[in-house]
């Protein structure tokens, strides 16, 4: 008997694709490319509008904030509804309401309203939409894959959501000026709309439990906290991501660097080096996954990711020159990428299905909140004690913190699946 022959050494290196022999989630990962590019279009566009009209970045900042409040309040209830109805229906509801949002959006630029307070209202119902679709979507992850592919599954999606927030802004930047903004609104809501049919596709994901007699409100959703602090594991899921965005995340003091430090190369040119360099490195990560997206030991894998963001977070903030700042950067997307696909592939594995989705919702408040909450801190220490020192002190402080907490969870280290 012949022996079987052996897999090429970049066949082990690339993206796993397997997951992808699943028909629906290959449907549900479609969709997710679709619109990718599709929704930073808006997210280019809302702010570029808001300060066409207000002339201040102040009502930017607003907007920021009127989006986030939706996003935090129905990504929990949205967690919820999840896990008591079927999350196909949800995501078919909840995309269909993105979609009209975003005709809305291109119907008031088209003939010029003009109104930030309208921008603000139609942003927040948006938020609030994606709020309620994100748990759904992740969710649903676990139910199409098996347990084995859910590392391959996440690296697969962030990938794709990583390669969107790398094309859309350049898309973006280079359409407003020759097509105008009501294009880039129009174009994500074709794509929203042509990504029904794929989730349509989808089969029936109802609750396992039968679910039917739960109610969604805030019972449900005070449940699903109980749940995660009687569960170290999941627990320590979601500090992991909080201690590397809020203590580690640098981006709020991107401008004063790039004014500053890295001037010499261009003002201009070194802030979309800064802010581009984290998800060209996220997007490296998803391509190479294969290389750890089969490993087992997922706690100790995030570990790992989040004390190499702190360590690339600290290169950053002592690097001089900005190609190597730049370098660091795209580490820390690598790092980034890998703790987020483990600690999704936790919170889909150790959660049981009818808590999948309020799991869910709290992570998408963590990944919303983490950062804002990082430029705030990093802002008020970047004024206090300068750029550089605040960078390298909070990157310091990442690598510090992580591995305290995870001497102190020796089984969120050893789990494994």
């Amino acid at each position: 008997m012949p022996a079987p022959e052996r897999q090429p050494l970049w066949r082990r290196w690339v993206m796993d694709t397997a997951p992808l022999r699943h028909r629906p989630f290959r449907r549900l990962w479609s969709s997710t490319s679709v619109t990718a590019i599709g929704s930073q279009l808006t997210a280019v566009a809302v702010p570029k509008q808001i300060y066409d009209i207000t002339g201040s970045s102040a009502w930017v900042g607003y907007a920021s904030f009127a989006g986030l409040l939706p996003l935090i309040v129905f990504g929990l209830w949205g967690g919820a509804i999840a896990d008591s109805v079927d999350r196909r229906t949800l995501l078919l509801v909840t995309n269909a309401g993105i979609a009209v949002t975003s005709l809305l959006f291109w119907l008031q630029a088209l003939v010029h309203v003009d109104s930030a307070g309208l921008l603000m209202v139609l942003l927040a119902v948006q938020q609030g939409l994606f709020g309620m679709n994100s748990p759904a979507r992740t969710a649903s992850v676990a139910r199409l894959v098996t347990e084995e592919e859910l590392p391959a599954a996440n690296a697969l999606l962030s990938t794709v959501g990583g390669t969107g927030m790398i094309l859309g802004p350049l898309l973006a930047g280079s359409l407003i000026p020759v097509l105008g903004l009501p294009v880039l609104y129009l174009a994500d809501a074709v794509a929203l709309v042509a990504t029904l049919w794929a989730v349509w596709m989808l089969p029936p994901l109802p609750p396992l439990d039968g679910g039917g007699s739960r109610r969604a409100g805030w019972g449900e959703v005070v449940a699903g906290f109980r749940y995660i602090a009687a569960r170290r594991v999941l627990m320590m899921s979601f500090l992991a991501d909080i201690v590397a965005m809020v203590l580690g995340m640098p981006r709020a003091l991107f401008p004063q660097l790039a004014a500053g430090r890295y001037e010499p190369w261009g003002e201009g040119f070194a802030l979309g080096l800064l802010f581009a360099a984290i998800p060209v490195g996220a997007v490296l990560g998803g391509l190479l996954s294969g290389t750890f997206s089969r490993i087992r030991r997922h706690g100790l894998m995030v570990v790992a990711a989040v004390v190499a963001w702190g360590l690339a977070v600290t290169g950053f903030g002592l690097s001089g020159n900005l190609w190597w700042a730049a370098a660091f950067l795209a580490l820390g997307g690598v790092a980034d990428m890998v703790s987020m696909v483990f600690r999704s592939a936790i919170l889909q594995s150790a959660a049981t299905d009818e808590m999948r989705g309020r799991m869910q919702g709290v992570f998408t408040v963590v990944v919303a909140g983490g950062p804002r909450l990082a430029d705030l801190l990093h802002g008020l220490g970047g004024s206090a004690f300068g750029p550089g020192a605040a960078v390298t002190a909070g990157g310091l402080l990442t690598v510090a913190t992580m591995l305290a907490l995870a001497a102190a969870t020796p089984d969120f280290r050893r789990h494994a699946i």
